[in-house]
């Protein structure tokens, strides 16, 4: 579907009825009780400096749990999903040392918000 054909169609459900926007994220992975180890992943197993909080790299390194937790909103009744980029800002990110991949967190975000829906 076409960005304009979306628009319309968000547009028109809006004038018929309330839309449910998704829950928080945060608050869905921790209770997968994630260690460090799961945080970094592979790639990021030797960073030197701790990743445990920083939900934003699970797009990259445990995008399986990210998509499921959109799929459990989609199936408890969201319309709408949001990308898990809370601090994928280069400037949140630099707190972790990896504001380099800022870019690549927010488009990996996108592409599972948007392959689960």
């Amino acid at each position: 579907m076409k960005r304009a054909d979306v628009t319309t169609a968000l547009t028109a459900s809006l004038h018929e009825r309330v839309l449910i926007i998704d829950g928080a994220m945060g608050t869905m992975l921790q209770d997968y009780g994630l260690t460090e180890a799961d945080y970094r992943g592979e790639r990021f197993a030797k960073w030197d400096i701790d990743l445990r909080g920083n939900s934003d790299i699970l797009c990259l390194t445990q995008p399986e749990i990210v998509a499921s937790i959109h799929r459990a909103y989609l199936d408890a009744g969201a319309d709408l999903v949001c990308t898990n980029t809370f601090t994928a800002s280069d400037i949140s990110q630099s707190d972790y040392g990896l504001a380099d991949v800022s870019y690549e967190l927010t488009k990996a975000a996108a592409t599972i918000a948007r392959e689960v829906v």
